[in-house]
């Protein structure tokens, strides 16, 4: 397998002379220690980024050790956003930052969870394969484990799979999970290698990084039978070369090894952190690989400067109903990001729950901002102060854009107010309207089961000849990720369309209502689907950069 073959995922050294041939499919893992949320999603998806900048081919995935089948069903209080990936797999938001990082797609296998791996052994006990033996951890659990590990690089198409461990070494959940790794560091020897992140406190009190949560982490892992080659610690103070000795010393890793991971203002500029750290060498070289040619970042390094030094600020409200929760709408703000760099700006992000908007206060709440996006959602909650922020948008001339709920509250609002369908409103929350606007997919009435029975993954839309959103893709069809049950009830659709909301985009094959927009306000827009998970440092989405040029053309007309 020849590294860099696939041009169309790295144009960026397209042209480049190519040294590097990997034999076979190098798996590397990153687990975590002494607290969670350390950000091993980041270091993961920093290391893929810098090796994928070298040329190779890189992919990551993320094990979970809940006990779910997907996130599918969780509360976003439990597990923050639920990403969404083209072949309709509910999956873990780290792979949201696999994708903006590495700007390729992902999969169901890029996100296995406990569930799934009992349901995968189970199913096979009952249909025999195990030819009547005792099914246990060790070797049914730990072999499946291994089984969906290697699924990724079974077919020589990546270089590097990069496995990204949740939860922390010495959880009971994860023991299963370690025990795999052991197994395959064990068998595979050079070709398997475990990073382990973990943090090094800084005591104010004292004025000291401590190092002793980092050894005794080491040391758990130790006792799971797993030696990690390279130590990331994660720190809020540089550290020095005695911090460093001292970790490399009793936790049996070169000093080389020893990484480190200062906090940083942006998640974006992490690759370059770990870049002067050399990470990516320490892995190559601990690999047996060639360390040459150097990654090729300099479109990344742009990006990053022109993030940190903006020309300009627009405020834009977040309404909805988890606006306290930071990962709940993680790939909106992250789409955000993108699309004002693009803008040469920075957005600031005034998240307003929308259970505290009403008609009385919305001016209040609402007048200074730049631009308004109704998020997505479930349920009853909240939904009339979408409503009446999405009047308040439509009335007053502010860019609006709304997402799946956000867009059906759209229809709501303007069937009600527009069109004087006082009772306006979806089934799923008053099933009993004598004007449906936003009814029950068809497919769905007789769903029962929840978990994986949405409308999932991508589907094909085309859009007007002349509308908004035709101007902003530039072409007049499209692929977008959904996540939902309700639509647009078309049998509304022609007095909408007379009324002056018109529909710009429509999925050709069941006539679904994809994209709403009100041509004569400066800048509405409503999509059934999910811009937000397809938007990546490389491309940003074109719906949000319109969307922030529209806010930043509005600031200064109001500036002017």
């Amino acid at each position: 397998m020849v590294a860099s073959v696939n041009w169309v995922l790295f144009p960026n050294i397209a042209g480049r002379k190519i040294v590097n041939v990997v034999s076979e499919t190098k798996y590397i893992f990153v687990t975590g220690g002494v607290a969670s949320s350390l950000g091993k999603g980041i270091i993961s998806a920093s290391l893929a980024k810098l090796l994928q900048a070298r040329g190779y081919a890189v992919t990551i995935q993320k094990l979970d050790p809940y006990i779910n089948i997907d996130p599918g069903t969780m509360n976003p209080y439990e597990h923050g956003e639920c990403y969404v990936t083209d072949d309709g797999a509910e999956t873990d938001l780290d792979l949201g930052h696999y994708e903006r990082f590495l700007n390729i797609t992902t999969s169901q296998a890029n996100n296995i969870t406990t569930g799934r791996v009992y349901q995968s052994v189970i199913n096979k006990e009952r249909q025999g394969v195990y030819l009547g033996k005792t099914v246990q951890i060790i070797p049914h659990i730990t072999d499946e484990i291994k089984r969906s590990v290697k699924l990724l690089g079974d077919d020589g198409s990546f270089d590097f799979v990069i496995t990204e461990i949740g939860g922390t070494v010495g959880d009971i959940e994860s023991l299963p999970y370690i025990e795999a790794v052991r197994q395959m560091k064990w068998n595979m020897k050079d070709s398997c290698l475990v990073i382990h992140l973990t943090l090094v406190p800084y005591l104010a009190a004292s004025g000291e990084l401590k190092t002793k949560p980092t050894q005794h982490s080491v040391k758990t892992f130790l006792e799971a039978g797993v030696q990690p080659d390279i130590l990331v610690c994660r720190t809020e103070k540089p550290l020095d070369d005695d911090i460093r000795r001292k970790i490399a010393l009793f936790c049996n890793v070169n000093k080389n090894a020893v990484i480190e991971s200062i906090d940083a203002e942006t998640i974006y500029e992490v690759p370059l952190l770990m870049k002067e750290e050399e990470l990516d060498k320490v892995v190559l070289r601990k690999l047996s690989m060639p360390t040459t040619p150097e990654p090729e970042l300099e479109k990344w390094k742009a990006f990053v400067d022109k993030l940190k030094n903006p020309k300009r600020e627009v405020e834009i409200g977040l309404i909805g109903k988890y606006v306290e929760l930071k990962d709940a709408y993680k790939s909106i703000a992250e789409s955000f990001i993108h699309a004002a760099v693009s803008n040469d700006c920075s957005v600031k992000l005034v998240r307003i729950h929308s259970e505290n908007i009403n008609d009385d206060n919305v001016t209040e709440l609402l007048g200074n901002l730049n631009g308004i996006l109704v998020a997505p959602g479930f349920g009853e909650r909240g939904v009339e102060g979408k409503i009446a922020a999405i009047k308040y948008a439509r009335e007053n001339g502010v860019p609006f854009l709304g997402i799946c709920l956000g867009m059906q509250c759209a229809v709501i609002e303007y069937g009600r107010n527009v069109l004087g369908l006082e009772d306006a409103h979806t089934t799923e929350v008053d099933p009993q309207t004598k004007s449906p606007v936003i009814d029950i997919m068809e497919g769905q009435k007789k769903v029962t089961r929840k978990g994986g029975s949405m409308r999932l993954g991508a589907y094909d839309c085309e859009l007007v000849e002349g509308s908004l959103a035709r101007a902003c893709y530039k072409k007049d069809k499209i692929e977008e990720r959904h996540r939902h049950r309700f639509e647009f009830n078309n049998e509304f659709l022609a007095d909408y369309e007379k009324a002056g909301m018109k529909a710009s985009g429509i999925n050709p094959d069941g006539g679904l209502v994809e994209i709403v927009e009100i041509p004569e306000h400066p800048w509405f827009v409503g999509v059934q689907f999910h811009p937000e998970y397809k938007s990546t440092v490389a491309n940003p989405h074109p719906f949000f950069i319109n969307f922030v040029k529209a806010a930043v053309e509005l600031g200064e007309t109001v500036a002017n």
